[in-house]
């Protein structure tokens, strides 16, 4: 029996479903329109186990995340997720349905033309959900920030001094306005902020208190010997790279993070761009804001004292170490060239993932 790819095109309430048989260039066809309901699904890959030893089920990774995908496997069926900005569309096409879309992910699957997402267990899944949220929050305090000083600046409000240290947040509360409505205003502010920034804390509580009950702590632990990387950098990395054997270099986990340069040539033209971005984008930041760490002169003081207390294995340290020669040096000769600092720390940002790639697969070893 030939092997049957099976396309789905997954929604909250429905799943359009194509089925292709046989080798590339075979016949593609609509199955139909199904409930997204376990039972539904189970029932409907039983059918299809009738006429076929082998089945592969194939859909976009979306909101729906990984419930059909370990519900099948669990089945004992095979079921893995496109990447989707590895599906393939032609620019003429001008017709997007789930019709079409079904067809096209079973098609694509079936001539080993997509790339397909890593799947996490539902601890490490959770994880990361708290990890997102922390940078979400962080998201949330910026905003605030950014709107109370608007309004302040709109009064011609102006403090002289550094922003967000103590003295400033005196200053913001006695802060007094000639109407009524503009100070209950600015109070909202000022209150949506103090909110924002307390669940921001709550959250680096419970990612501290939850690293030690996953399996990935150790890397957590060890990534911290690197200067600037502390625990919710740490977190990050781990939860945005997952097992760090499915990277056979540093460099593809330099791509993962979308820090390599792009490029569009064509003929004899060769047209350099700025790096990918691709990945996740706050993961790629906290990158860049532990980079700047390695424009001062390397040298051990209370973060490399720190490891001592920590528990982190000389391995580690020893790499650390080997980072904070090597980055500071980078950085140094790219900006005596005439390198703009921004460009410098990219730079930077990008061979520390290298000497985090090591460190993490040195530690997942270990354990």
């Amino acid at each position: 029996m030939t092997k049957l790819f099976v396309g789905m095109d997954v929604h909250k309430e429905t799943i359009a479903v194509a089925l292709a048989e046989g080798d590339v260039g075979s016949e593609v066809r609509f199955y139909g329109n199904i409930p997204n309901e376990a039972g539904v699904i189970e029932k409907l890959a039983k059918k299809l186990a009738q006429k076929h030893l082998d089945i592969c089920f194939v859909y976009e990774a979306g909101p729906c995340g990984y419930i059909i995908q370990r519900h099948l496997t669990a089945l004992g069926f095979e079921c893995r997720i496109a990447a989707p900005g590895s599906i393939v569309k032609k620019p003429t096409d001008r017709i997007k349905n789930d019709h079409r879309d079904a067809i096209g992910l079973a098609r694509l699957c079936r001539a080993n033309e997509l790339t397909f997402v890593w799947i996490p267990d539902e601890t490490h899944e959770a994880m990361r959900d708290l990890v997102r949220a922390r940078h979400a929050t962080t998201r949330d305090v910026k905003s605030a920030k950014i709107r109370l000083q608007s309004y302040l600046l709109k009064y011609d409000m102006r403090y002289a001094g550094k922003s967000w240290t103590y003295r400033h947040r005196v200053w913001l509360t006695d802060r007094k306005f000639p109407e009524a409505p503009q100070q209950i205003v600015f109070q909202t502010y000022l209150n949506a902020l103090e909110q924002h920034e307390g669940r921001r804390s709550q959250l680096d509580e419970q990612i501290r208190d939850l690293i030690p009950q996953w399996k990935l702590a150790p890397v957590v632990r060890d990534l911290q010997a690197l200067k600037g990387v502390a625990q919710v950098i740490a977190a990050t990395i781990a939860v945005e790279a997952g097992d760090i054997y499915r990277f056979q270099s540093p460099k593809q986990l330099m791509a993962f993070f979308g820090l390599i340069p792009g490029e569009h040539s064509s003929g004899g033209s060769f047209r350099p761009r700025g790096i990918t971005k691709t990945g996740s984008t706050h993961a790629r930041s906290m990158l860049f804001e532990a980079a700047w760490n390695y424009t001062k002169t390397p040298k051990k003081g209370q973060h490399m004292c720190r490891m001592e207390i920590d528990g982190i294995p000389q391995h580690a340290k020893d790499i650390a170490w080997k980072a904070q020669l090597r980055l500071h040096k980078r950085y140094k000769q790219l900006t005596a060239n005439g390198k703009r600092s921004s460009s410098a720390i990219t730079a930077v940002a990008r061979e520390l993932v290298g000497f985090a790639w090591a460190i993490a697969k040195e530690s997942q070893m270990a354990a």
